[in-house]
C-alpha cells in the first residue's frame, strides 16, 4: 500500500465519508456544504465486520470496493467530515495519515483522536476543544435550499388555505409503526389548528397509521406524501410553507430539520426514550420548540448548527 501523503493545510482538500443510512450521512454532508468550499463525497459501503466495535483505526469494516476506492487515492485529504459509529474507524485511519478529522454524533472507541466532535447537547456531552456541542442534529436543510423550495412548489402549496401546518411523522425505529389512532389524532389536531394541513409519513410511520391520516385529511384541504409515494417528495416545500409545524418526537432528523425554518414547532411526544426526551427538553429550554400540548404560535428564529460548525471548522483554518 503507498502510504499517504500528510496534507499541509486546507488546499489538500475536504472527503465526506457517506453512510449508506440517508440520515447519517446527511450530518456530515449538511456539516460540508454549509463550508461552501468543493468536496469528495466517499460512499460508505459496508461488510460483515462493519458490525465489529472497532477499537483502533482501520478500513476493515468496508466492503472491498469502498476499502479500494480509499487506498487508491493515494494522498490524505486536508480535512475529514464523518457522521456515526461505523464510520470512525475510517474517518481514524485517515487522521494517522494526515487528515484533519471532524465527526459528528458519539463515534464508540477512539474519541480523542478526533480534531473536533460535533454532539448534540442531549447527547450530555461537556464543551471543549474537541467537543462541539449543538441542539439537535446537524442536516442539509440549509436557509438557501428552503428558499429554493419555497419557489419550487409554489405553484403547488401556494394554493392551500393559510395558516399552513406542516405534520411531520416518524415511527418508532424498531417496532410496528406509529398507532393508527395516535396518528388519526394528530392528524385532526393539526387541522384543527389552520387553514389546510401537509403531511409527511416516513417509511416507519406504517400503512396502517399513514391509512389513518388519509382518513382524517380526506375532504379538507391539503397535501400528503408518504415514503414510496410516486412523484417527487415535497418535503422541503412543506417546511418552506409552514406557517406551523408538528412533528412527532420519534425522528432526530425531523426535529432538527423543522428548526431551520422560522415556524413555531411543536413536538409531539410519541416516544418514552431517555435520549429522545432529553433532546427535547433541551429545545423547549433554549426556546427553540413547545410539546403539541395547547399549541400557541410563539415566536423563534431559524437554527442553523451545522452553520455554526462550518464556522467553527473555517476559524480554525481547517478549511
Amino acid at each position: 500500500m503507498t502510504e499517504m501523503r500528510r496534507a499541509a493545510d486546507a488546499s489538500a482538500g475536504i472527503w465526506v465519508l457517506a453512510d449508506p443510512r440517508t440520515g447519517t450521512a446527511a450530518q456530515a454532508l449538511g456539516i460540508a456544504e454549509r463550508l461552501q468550499r468543493p468536496f469528495r463525497t466517499v460512499a460508505l459501503d459496508w461488510g460483515e465486520l462493519a458490525r465489529l466495535p472497532w477499537p483502533w483505526p482501520t478500513l476493515a469494516g468496508l466492503a472491498p470496493p469502498a476499502r479500494a476506492d480509499i487506498l487508491e487515492a493515494g494522498a490524505a485529504p486536508g480535512l475529514v467530515i464523518s457522521a456515526g459509529r461505523r464510520a470512525a474507524p475510517v474517518a481514524r485511519w485517515l487522521r494517522q495519515r494526515g487528515a484533519r478529522t471532524v465527526h459528528a454524533m458519539r463515534p464508540g472507541f477512539g474519541a480523542g483522536d478526533f480534531d473536533l466532535l460535533v454532539i448534540g447537547r442531549h447527547d450530555a456531552q461537556r464543551e471543549n476543544r474537541k467537543v462541539f456541542p449543538i441542539l439537535g442534529a446537524a442536516h442539509r436543510m440549509s436557509r438557501e435550499r428552503l428558499l429554493a423550495a419555497r419557489g419550487e412548489w409554489a405553484p403547488v402549496l401556494e394554493a392551500l388555505p393559510s395558516p399552513r401546518v406542516a405534520l411531520l411523522m416518524g415511527g418508532a425505529v424498531r417496532g410496528e409503526g406509529l398507532e393508527p389512532a395516535l396518528a388519526a389524532g394528530l392528524a385532526r389536531q393539526a387541522a384543527g389548528l389552520g387553514g389546510s394541513v401537509m403531511a409527511t409519513t416516513s417509511r416507519r410511520s406504517g400503512e396502517a397509521a399513514t391509512a389513518a391520516v388519509d382518513a382524517v385529511l380526506r375532504g379538507l384541504p391539503h397535501r400528503r406524501h408518504g415514503w414510496g409515494d410516486p412523484g417527487a417528495n415535497p418535503y422541503a416545500g412543506f417546511l418552506a410553507w409552514a406557517d406551523l409545524v408538528v412533528v412527532t418526537g420519534d425522528s432526530v432528523s425531523m426535529i432538527s430539520e423543522a428548526l431551520a425554518t422560522a415556524a413555531p414547532v411543536f413536538i409531539a411526544e410519541t416516544t418514552e426514550a431517555p435520549r429522545h426526551r432529553r433532546l427535547w427538553r433541551s429545545l423547549y429550554e433554549a426556546g427553540q420548540a413547545r410539546p403539541f400540548l395547547s399549541p400557541m404560535p410563539f415566536a423563534r428564529a431559524p437554527l442553523d448548527e451545522a452553520a455554526r460548525v462550518a464556522a467553527e471548522i473555517r476559524h480554525r483554518g481547517w478549511a
